[in-house]
């Protein structure tokens, strides 16, 4: 059996977000994003999308929050509706509560602007290493704050066990050079079967924001430099978080998938 899927390839700030357009039940959404990314190699997540009147229903392939992803979800709901500026709610997995998204074209970039979820917890926690670490917990992942660098192969062994340790839907680690607003984002999402390197990642640089408007006990505004391109960060002690950032459209494809598997 044949069963064609389509989808759009988006790139906010370097995060390759893949898009499907195609109903797929959502025990099924795992499997058909692996053979998907196999597809499309550069992909670091796949979403699937649903338009409404009112707006987009995305659902990560593991259930998890992402505000990139969110913001590519608007970006594309804003071309297929022939609009180049426009506020679209986006009901995101992960989260209970739609997010707002602003678009905005300037010739073939969108500028997004999210604001993101408030955090369930902004604290210090213990480790079973015994090391302690800023934790900021939002709706769908946690983040984990880190300001020394560590061997790459020690930090995937960590991710994964240190989601198992917080009881999260899926982990960030997030590589903070505070000095050079730099961000090295890697990210574990179980349910999906995947650990990334990532060029860029909303939610990790909305969590360093949280972190460091509690510190403060005042508002912090931060450009926070990522492999794949910058995001901006503005937050607030009461929990107020907007991230903003660019997306570009790649490429729109169908799959045909043969029994959830690609034709060989």
């Amino acid at each position: 059996m044949t069963a064609p899927v389509t989808y759009t390839l988006l790139n906010p700030t370097g995060n390759i977000t893949l898009l499907a357009e195609t109903p797929v039940p959502e025990a099924s959404q795992p499997v058909i994003a692996r053979k998907l990314m196999a597809l499309e190699p550069e992909t670091e997540q796949v979403g699937f999308v649903r338009f409404g009147r009112d707006g987009v229903t995305l659902r990560m392939a593991g259930g998890e929050f992402c505000g990139n992803a969110s913001m590519s979800a608007a970006v594309l709901y804003a071309s297929r509706m022939g609009l180049d500026q426009t506020s679209v709610k986006v009901r995101v997995s992960g989260t209970p509560e739609p997010v707002s998204v602003m678009v905005e074209q300037n010739g073939e970039r969108w500028r997004g602007e999210v604001t993101m979820p408030q955090p369930l917890s902004v604290k210090i926690e213990r480790f079973p290493d015994g090391s302690e670490h800023p934790v900021v917990r939002l709706p769908g992942i946690a983040h984990v704050i880190l300001e020394n660098e560590m061997d790459q192969t020690e930090a995937e062994q960590l991710a994964p066990a240190w989601c198992r340790f917080l009881k999260a839907d899926g982990l960030g680690l997030m590589f903070l050079d505070l000095e050079n607003n730099a961000l090295k984002p890697l990210v574990y999402v179980p349910e999906a079967e995947t650990l990334f390197w990532e060029s860029s990642c909303a939610s990790g640089t909305t969590a360093v924001g949280a972190w460091l408007a509690t510190e403060a006990g005042q508002a912090v505004s931060r450009a926070l430099r990522q492999p794949g391109g910058t995001l901006n960060i503005s937050a607030e002690p009461s929990g107020r978080l907007v991230l903003s950032g660019t997306v570009e459209m790649i490429r729109r494809n169908t799959a045909n998938m043969i029994d959830g598997e690609p034709p060989s």
